[in-house]
């Protein structure tokens, strides 16, 4: 059997590694480990990866300074951040660098493959057969494409989750508590202004140049899309 999707996993717990490595491919997934943040943004650099597994605490860089390296290099490639550190503000902050998903260690294996394959499915989706429009925008759920009239939009995992969000409730205000719950997977913390941060990234690929804006802002609310 031909070996699935590509992992490489960046951990310095050298058991932690070898476990997940085992498990990963006694299911028949490809994976690599490195146990530093230098070599593994170094193998990222030469091979190519349908998703990367990082820790946060790192020897030769850190893991937070590893996920801001890959983010600017490859936008696209889904990873999921393991961390020890479960404060709201931690998880947050690796988000806001920007991690797709966090797991708290310690965590089960079969907690880690169900995030694992749902990342890979958001960002390997089938040819869709249906798509959804609000005005001229077309998103494409299950084969991961926007377009506006005609013109493709580029969007990141992220960014994909959170239209894909606000068209599902389009026409309707939803608050930054429920898209940050319903997105990030973290409960709504007042201090970051991740959502807004977001928010604008959307509008610049989405409405910028455009004589209809489709994302509105609902004072004391939140965020909306429509064409009316």
């Amino acid at each position: 059997m031909m070996p699935g999707p590509k992992i490489l996993i960046i951990d310095d717990d050298v058991s932690l590694g070898k476990f997940l490595s085992r498990e990963l491919k006694r299911i028949h997934f490809s994976v690599e480990v490195s146990e530093d943040g230098e070599t593994g943004c170094n193998i990222l650099q030469v091979n190519a990866y349908s998703l990367l597994v990082l820790d946060l605490n790192l020897p030769r860089m850190d893991g937070m300074a590893v996920l801001k390296r890959v983010r600017q290099n490859q936008p696209q490639l889904p990873i999921l951040v393991l961390t020890a550190r479960n404060r709201t503000e931690d998880l947050v902050l690796a988000l806001e660098q920007g991690a797709d998903d966090c797991l708290i260690k310690p965590f089960s294996f079969q907690e880690l493959l169900a995030r694992v394959r749902g990342l890979l499915r958001r960002s390997t989706a089938p040819v869709a057969t249906s798509a959804t429009k609000v005005g001229n925008l077309v998103i494409d759920t299950e084969g991961h494409s926007v377009l506006r009239g005609g013109r493709r939009i580029d969007l990141t995992l992220r960014e994909f989750a959170l239209l894909e969000y606000l068209i599902r409730n389009a026409g309707k205000a939803v608050s930054r508590a429920t898209l940050m719950q319903e997105v990030w997977n973290v409960p709504y913390d007042p201090t970051t202004n991740i959502v807004d941060v977001y928010m604008k990234y959307l509008r610049d690929k989405i409405d910028l140049g455009e004589e209809v804006k489709l994302i509105r802002t609902v004072r004391g609310v939140g965020y909306m899309i429509g064409n009316e």
